[in-house]
Order: C-alpha cells, then sequence, then structure tokens
C-alpha cells in the first residue's frame, strides 16, 4: 500500500473496473431488492441532495447486494418538459438567433433529440463520481420508446375506465411560457404592493345598514374587477347580511352581479366585502362554485385584456348569461398596465375609496421568473378520488410505511382533500396525448389515429388533428417503478424487483411524487390473485440540507456546495467565478463574493468521495434538516486517512507472516479477545442501524469502532505481543488483526466504497475468509455471532483502557512528559482488581509507561499524589519529584488568566441584546458552546492549581 491515502489515484478506475466487470447488475440469485432511483431532470446537474439521497440508496444497494439479495438499483433521468424546452430554445437563440416557431414542432423536437444526445448525460457522468452502483445497463429515460408505450397505455385505460377527461377549468398559467404549471413549479415571494379600496354602487336604491349607496371592496389586483360577477359579504354579517341577494352595478363594465353569503369573507378583515372573479382567483374559484357564479374570463394567454370576455357557468360550459362586452380602452393592455388604467378610471369616477400599502405573498414561475397568473383553460385532468381511496388504505394498514412515521400525516392530509390532477401542458416536447379531434371538436382517444379511425368507422374523408398538448412530466414519473421494469409487457424484470422496496426522496415531493405513484400502480398492477400492489414497501423521507448556518442553499444567496468540489477540490478563483461568473446583478456578485473568500480563503480541498459519503451518513438523522459542516467533512476525511494508516500498520506486521490462514498453535490475548467481541457488538449495531434507517447511527459505531477501539487501543496492545510474545501468542494476534481488518471493511463498504475494495485486495489474501469474486461488494455482509462475544474480556480489558486512560489523564493535567516512568500506587485493590493486574501488567507497564506497580496496606494513605478512581479502587501517583511546583504554578495561573479572559469575552457578546437579537440561532447556539468549553476548562485548571498548591 501506497504510504498516505490519496483518493484521486483509485476512485475513477476503480468505478470503471467494477462497471465493466458488471457487479452493479442482478445477480438472478436471491430474493429480489429494488430500488428506483427518483429521475433527475436531463438538464440538471448534481447537487448535494442528489448527492445525499444517492448516498442513502447506494449505501442500502451495497448493503442487500452483500446480504445474498438480488440487487437492482434502477437508474433514469425525466425528460424535463420545461426546463428541456427553455434550455434548447435558449441554445438556438443564442446560437443561430431563432425561435422555436422558426423550425416548427417536428424540427425543433428533433433539435432537443439532438442536444440530449450531446449534452443530456452530465448528471448521469457525475453520478458515478460518488460511487453509485446503479445498473447502467437499464438506465431509462421517460421518452424513451419503451416508458413512452406505458404512459400512452395508462392515459388510453384511464380515460376508458372513464378516470380522464377534459374540462375547462383554473389552472397556474404562466403568460411568459404559455404552459400551465404545477404547484410545485410555483415559487411563492414576499412582496411590497398596494391594497385598492373600490366603490361598487348598490343597484336598485338598496342601502347598506349605514345608509350608504355602496359596497368597498378591497383588493390587491383591481385589474381583475373587469371578471367579477358577484361580491361576497359573511352572512353574519350585521352590516351586510340584508343586502345578501341585492346587486351592485360593477363599476366600468355596468354588469348587474349578485351579492353572495359566503364564510370566505371575513367580517373582521378589511371591509368585510370581497369581489369574487371565479375566472381569476382560486379562492374566489371555490366561492363561485358554492354560490353558483359565473365564470367571466378576462384575459388572453399573454395576461393581455381581451377585447372580449369569455362567460362560462359553473360547470365551465359557454353561457350567455352577461354580455361579452369589455371597455375598449383597455383592450390589449397587458395586466399591470390595465391596473394602472383601471385604477385611474375608478379615481376618475370618484370611485377609488383608497390605496394604502400592503405586504404581500406574489406567486412567479420558478422557470419563467414572471407571475403566474390564474387562468381558465382547457385542460385534461385526471380523477383522482377514486384512485385515492385505495392508497390512503394501503399506508393505513402498513402495506407503505413512511420512515419518519409523521410524514404519513402529510400523505394523508393531501389523500383525504385530493383535487383532480390537470395533466396537460401546453408545450411541444413531451409526450403528446393520444387524443385526436374531428372538424366538429369531438374528441378521440386511441393508441394511434389508425387505431382511433378503426374504433369509430371513421374513413379517409374525416379530418383529425392531434392535440397540440403534452402530459405533465409528473405523468410519466407517477409509473416510474413499473414502467422502468418493462410494463405494459410481463417481463421477468417487473416479476423479480416489483414492489420496489424503499423510496428515498424529500418531503416536497410526498404528494407530487409518493402519491401519485401509489395511485398508478396500485390501479394498473395487480398480483395474480388480482390484489394491487404498491409501488414500493417504505419511504425514507430525508431532510434538507442547508448550509452551516441554517439557511436553505441557494445560488442568489452563493452558498450552494458542489459535491463535486468537495471531492475533488476547487481553486478560490475557480469558486468565485462558478458562483458569480453569469450574475447580472453586481451587487449581489460582490456580496457573494466576499462571503466566498470568507467562508473559502484558499478554496476547497479534496476531501475524495468515502469522506464525503461518510459525512452524508453521519448527517443523516431521519427526516431532519441538516446544517452542512464542512469541519465535519475534514474530520471524516481524517478519519479515512486513520483507517489507511492503520491498515499499514496490520500489513507491516502481517505480511510475510503466519497469520494462522492454515491453522497452527494459536493463543488469543486478552487484546484479541476484547476486539473481536467488540467487532460483534459494532456489526449487531450497524444491522439494526440499517433496519431502522439510522444511518448516521451505523457511521457513528463504524466511527468508534474504528478509530477509538481498533486504531487508538487494540493496535497499541498489540506492541506488546508481536515484540515480546511467543510464536502462538504472536500467530493468534496476526490471525486477529487482519480477520478483524478484514471484517470491518465488509462493513464499512456500504458507505466507503472506494477505501475499503482498496485495502481488502491487500488484506484478504491473509485471511482465512473464503472469498467469493475479486471484489469485496460479492461479499457477504458480516453477522453477528454470539458466541464470539467474550463478555469477560470485554470487561476486563475494559478496565484496563481505565487504568491506562486514569495515568494518561493525570500526565495532562500535570504536565508530566509522556516518555517519563511513573510509580503508581493503589488501594482498596479487591481479587478481581488484583487478578486483572496480574493478568495484564504487561499491557499495563507499557502502555502506560510506568516504573512501578505497589499496593498499599489497608488503611495506609500514602503521599501526597495525584489521584484517580477505578470503581472502588484508588490510583495514585505521588508528586514529590515528578514536577516544580512553582513553574507549575506559573504555567497554570499563565493559562487560568487567559481562560478567563475568554469567558468575559463570550460571555459579553451573548449579553450583548444588539448580538443576540440580530444573529441566527445557529451562531448564537456556537458562542454558547464555546462559553460552556471554557467555563468547563477553566474549573479544571482551578483544581488543578489547588492540588499542586498544596504538595
Amino acid at each position: 500500500m501506497e504510504k498516505t491515502f490519496n483518493p484521486s489515484d483509485i476512485e475513477q478506475q476503480l468505478y470503471q473496473s467494477w462497471e465493466e466487470k458488471g457487479y452493479f447488475s442482478p445477480t438472478g440469485e436471491g430474493d429480489g431488492y429494488c430500488i428506483a432511483i427518483p429521475p433527475p431532470n436531463v438538464t440538471g446537474s448534481l447537487h448535494m441532495g442528489h448527492a445525499f439521497q444517492q448516498t442513502i440508496m447506494d449505501t442500502l444497494i451495497r448493503y442487500q447486494r452483500m446480504q445474498g439479495k438480488n440487487t437492482l438499483w434502477q437508474s433514469g433521468t425525466d425528460h424535463a418538459g420545461i426546463a428541456t424546452q427553455m434550455v434548447v430554445e435558449r441554445k438556438i437563440g443564442a446560437e443561430e438567433n431563432k425561435t422555436r416557431h422558426d423550425y416548427g414542432r417536428d424540427a425543433f423536437i428533433d433539435k432537443i433529440w439532438e442536444w440530449k444526445a450531446q449534452s443530456g448525460g452530465t448528471i448521469s457522468q457525475q453520478m458515478r463520481r460518488l460511487g453509485n452502483s446503479i445498473d447502467w445497463q437499464r438506465e431509462r429515460f421517460t421518452m424513451d420508446d419503451g416508458l413512452s408505450e406505458a404512459v400512452q397505455e395508462v392515459f388510453v385505460r384511464l380515460y376508458q375506465d372513464d378516470l380522464i377527461y377534459r374540462g375547462k377549468r383554473l389552472v397556474n398559467w404562466d403568460p411568459k411560457l404559455h404552459t400551465a404549471i404545477s404547484d410545485l413549479e410555483v415559487e411563492n415571494k414576499d412582496k411590497k404592493g398596494n391594497m385598492w379600496h373600490l366603490r361598487y354602487p348598490l343597484a336598485n336604491g338598496a342601502k347598506t345598514a349605514e345608509g350608504k349607496d355602496y359596497l368597498v371592496v378591497a383588493t390587491t389586483r383591481p385589474e381583475t374587477m373587469l371578471g367579477d360577477t358577484g361580491v361576497a359579504v359573511n352572512p353574519e354579517d350585521p352590516r351586510y347580511k340584508d343586502l345578501i341577494g341585492q346587486h351592485v352595478l360593477l363599476p366600468l363594465v355596468n354588469r348587474l352581479i349578485p351579492i353572495v353569503g359566503d364564510e370566505h369573507a371575513d367580517m373582521e378583515k378589511g371591509t368585510g366585502c370581497v369581489k369574487i372573479t371565479p375566472a381569476h382567483d382560486f379562492n374566489d374559484n371555490e366561492v363561485g362554485k358554492r354560490c353558483g357564479l359565473a365564470m367571466i374570463n378576462i384575459f388572453d394567454k399573454d395576461a393581455a385584456v381581451l377585447s372580449e370576455a369569455e362567460v362560462y357557468n359553473t360547470n365551465g360550459e359557454p353561457s350567455d348569461d352577461f354580455d361579452v362586452a369589455l371597455p375598449a380602452e383597455f383592450a390589449g393592455l397587458d395586466r399591470f398596465d390595465a391596473r394602472k388604467a383601471i385604477v385611474a378610471k375608478f379615481d376618475e369616477l370618484g370611485l377609488l375609496e383608497s390605496i394604502k400599502d400592503h405586504d404581500l405573498v406574489a406567486p412567479y414561475g420558478d422557470r419563467s421568473g414572471v407571475i403566474i397568473e390564474p387562468l381558465l383553460t382547457d385542460q385534461w385532468y385526471v380523477r383522482v378520488a377514486p384512485l385515492a381511496e385505495p392508497a390512503i388504505k394501503a399506508v393505513e394498514n402498513g402495506d407503505i410505511e413512511f420512515v419518519p412515521k409523521q410524514y404519513e400525516n402529510m400523505y394523508f392530509a393531501w389523500m383525504r382533500d385530493i383535487q383532480d390532477w390537470c395533466i396537460s401542458r401546453q408545450l411541444w416536447w413531451g409526450h403528446r396525448i393520444p387524443a385526436w379531434y374531428d372538424d366538429s371538436g369531438k374528441v378521440y382517444v386511441g393508441r394511434s389515429e389508425e387505431e382511433v379511425r378503426e374504433k369509430h368507422g371513421l374513413d379517409a374523408s374525416v379530418n383529425l388533428s392531434q392535440d397540440d398538448d403534452v402530459l405533465d412530466t409528473w405523468f410519466s414519473s407517477a409509473l416510474w417503478t413499473f414502467s422502468t421494469l418493462g410494463w405494459p409487457e410481463e417481463t421477468p424484470e417487473l416479476k423479480m424487483f416489483h414492489p420496489t422496496d424503499v423510496l428515498v426522496t424529500g418531503f416536497d415531493i410526498i404528494f407530487f411524487w409518493v402519491a401519485r405513484m401509489i395511485m398508478m400502480t396500485m390501479h394498473f398492477i395487480k398480483d395474480e390473485d388480482g390484489t394491487a400492489q404498491v409501488p414500493f414497501k417504505k419511504v425514507y423521507v430525508t431532510g434538507l440540507i442547508r448550509d452551516d448556518d441554517g439557511q436553505k442553499m441557494s445560488k442568489s444567496k452563493g452558498n450552494v456546495i458542489d459535491p463535486l468540489d468537495m471531492i475533488d477540490g476547487i481553486s478560490l478563483d475557480d469558486l468565485l467565478e462558478k458562483r458569480t461568473g453569469n450574475m447580472m446583478q453586481p451587487q449581489l456578485a460582490k456580496k457573494i463574493e466576499k462571503a466566498t473568500r470568507k467562508q473559502f480563503p484558499d478554496g476547497i480541498e479534496a476531501h475524495g468521495t468515502d469522506a464525503l459519503r461518510f459525512t452524508l451518513t453521519a448527517l443523516a438523522s431521519t427526516g431532519r434538516d441538516i446544517n452542512w459542516d464542512m469541519k465535519r467533512l475534514d474530520g471524516y476525511r481524517n478519519f479515512c486517512n486513520k483507517l489507511w494508516n492503520a491498515s499499514r500498520y496490520v500489513l507491516m506486521n502481517t505480511e510475510g507472516q503466519d497469520c494462522g490462514k492454515d491453522g497452527g498453535e494459536m493463543t488469543l490475548s486478552l487484546a484479541d479477545r476484547w476486539i473481536i467481541g467488540q467487532f460483534q457488538q459494532t456489526v449487531k449495531t450497524v444491522h439494526e442501524a440499517f433496519a431502522s434507517f439510522r444511518f448516521d447511527l451505523a457511521s457513528q459505531a463504524l466511527y468508534e469502532f474504528t478509530w477509538n477501539q481498533f486504531c487508538d487501543w487494540y493496535l497499541e496492545l498489540t506492541k506488546p505481543v508481536l515484540f515480546k510474545g511467543n510464536e502462538a501468542e504472536q500467530r493468534g494476534t496476526r490471525h486477529t488483526l487482519v480477520n478483524v481488518l478484514e471484517g470491518l471493511l465488509r462493513l464499512m463498504h456500504p458507505i466507503t466504497p472506494y477505501i475499503t475494495e482498496t485495502i481488502w485486495q491487500q488484506v484478504y489474501p491473509l485471511t482465512s475468509f473464503a472469498a467469493k469474486g475479486d471484489s469485496i461488494m460479492l461479499q457477504t455482509f458480516p453477522q453477528f455471532e454470539q458466541d464470539k462475544l467474550d463478555a469477560q474480556a470485554i470487561e476486563d480489558l475494559e478496565w484496563v483502557k481505565q487504568f491506562i486512560v486514569a495515568i494518561r489523564n493525570i500526565r495532562g493535567e500535570m504536565d508530566i512528559a509522556p516518555s517519563k516512568p511513573l510509580p503508581v500506587l493503589l488501594k482498596n485493590v479487591s481479587a478481581d482488581d488484583a487478578r486483572k493486574l496480574e493478568q495484564n501488567k504487561p499491557f499495563l507497564m507499557s502502555l502506560a509507561k510506568l516504573d512501578s506497580v505497589d499496593v498499599l496496606a489497608e488503611g495506609e494513605q500514602g503521599p501526597a499524589s495525584a489521584t484517580a478512581v477505578i470503581g472502588d479502587m484508588s490510583l495514585l501517583i505521588p508528586m514529590a519529584g515528578l514536577i516544580d511546583k512553582e513553574a507549575e504554578l506559573a504555567r497554570l495561573n499563565k493559562a487560568i488568566e487567559k481562560l478567563a479572559k475568554d469567558v468575559q469575552r463570550v460571555e459579553g457578546k451573548l449579553n450583548n441584546e444588539n448580538f443576540v437579537s440580530k444573529a441566527p440561532e445557529a451562531v448564537i447556539n456556537k458562542e454558547k458552546d464555546k462559553l460552556n468549553e471554557a467555563q468547563t476548562a477553566l474549573a479544571k485548571l482551578e483544581e488543578q492549581k489547588a492540588q499542586i498548591a498544596e504538595m
């Protein structure tokens, strides 16, 4: 082995070898175990969320593979309708000064496929850098032929089952992209705005309880008043309840609209009167349905005012209940220009009551960056209530379990109040809806135009045109677990790997993806007896990775850390270019540059994949958000180095030596028996942690055993035997060294694949382990063996450790050189203490660096000494002659003075109201931790000073 561990020398070469040898593919042996990776967008690149979730998935896959399961980690990418179309549109705009309309639909789609072939595999290559043991031969794409067939089949069958329909409904409309978008693609932002109070005259001489001939409505969107079809008041409001059933004359359009009673009108909020625009507000739309109000659309697809309104009844059917005329002066105006013009007109007519500043939340399209407009459009919908019922029961009865369990409540809340799902999008890139229209507008759904004509007896004289819309990308993703395994064909993979075992995902898409997968799978995939299958048995919900101050990572904040930069390292200049290179806002770029220079003054050092993966699993406590800590990453890089150096020590003392592989007499020392037992305890803990998805506890157990027990203690305890033991003792210790290390490498492999594979190749030939194949990932995972757990050895060795630690602590506290041999006196020594002392004296003398060990007679006090207690036994080290009393007191006084200043400084900061009110909670907690540490250290130094002064 090389002297130092250099991840860059081994990782990519090792991964390529694994992939080429087909180690990631199912073996065909054992029970099936499958995880379907949440498909990242084809336009995407690896971020911390991907790295976190994929590390967890790969850890599970590697663990189950070594448990003898027939594992498949099914991968693929999502065609990402809006994102991909935008990427290619920008590309042809920049390079050719063309739009998609210049190309036409078919040619533009060809252009997207061309882009995908060249650039669409970026994230798959990046995922390889994480060590993901994915069966790349089975990688799928939501627009490939097989998945497209599955999508088409599902659409047609749902339509035949009366679970898909077309209707005019209110959607989130993006006026820039000209498409409906999902709630997940809407980003709500706080914004400073206004609240306009407008007077609506009462009709037919009606008066309010206060004698006024008008109502005052308050709105943040006065431009929508052109589409008002009612005014709502609370039925209990004494000011207005007598007006329910009366009308107001809507200004500017002179439309008589009713006053309705509805609890949506809050008596305590605003004026208590709410204008109702069912065609342009989701809340108003619900009020309109309850009160039977018409829907009047006033905007076109650009969110500009129409010259004539579109009037529909509550079912979305054309209606002639209202005049379609709109004021000509507003026709064609953008909604925000129309706002100004309408407010000015109200003012001119004396109907503008007031304008007040107002904080509001505005919905923006996450791709386009423009404010979303609720708009009435013809869309395709899935009738989800019948699908939701069995999906709810699957979680209620435990067929699907959420981890942590509290996320089931979020799932139930959505599913029990579920709304029909809008599945159509006005894009070119995506699965085109398999529906055709004749010249009269009649719709026909089928797998192809040929099938439609044949089924309905339509000859060539009947003109048919296919629906221009495509399906929401969530529609194809909802079929992910079964479509990727070959459905609608009854494939062997579908039989072996479905239902899949675990879904690893974030809480934010429990409804958008998880719930829809459950509904679709249970509707289409059945056992032989007709029982509905679930898509997965467990849903492991991860938290969000935040920066070290607890802030969400975002490009605009400049706090995003690329996982590949932590693996490979990046210079400060390159990091600055990455974070600010394309920024259009100079002030923001300066702010981000300043923060970056402060956080990473020398750039980011290379840490390797294993250190990153270990950090991610160590932080993976169930469901909680994670504050990323670069110091933890540094610490786990040191951990990898520690394992590497320990392995070199083992090999230096075993290679070319008799390690008992072929038998021979072996005597196991107490340390050997102890480490074997500790290893078994660790194996048990790791299995339990994996079973409960506590990856943090698995990592903690591996760290504790490797660093503290194996490296810090056991390797030291082997030296007296290796240097001075007889042949049987040395053989026993060498045998223990290589076999425990080999087992430890297999135990760690699912989390840290590269370093464990590299070391294992050197170690396993020295062991008695019967290897299967030439890679660690093909070996069996260690199993807990109760008979190898020697309780007496563990108890005795813990006593030895306490003895040695007590001596070392006294040396540290009294500033006694580690090389100086010390005399030790013991008091209150029991028979069991005496036995342990006698059996382990060589360990104690060597590792504690002792000159002598004497037991005081009963009642004898001994000289002035530094003292430690082990159980009932007292351990004394006489101080006379060991230290210079005056020099030690001077040293302690200096250290006490420095610590006292530190305590005073931190206390001052925490007592500063200005600091406490402005600093983030994470920063305040750090200061509190500093104070506690300093106060504890100060108390210890004062205690030492008192001890020395008494000498």
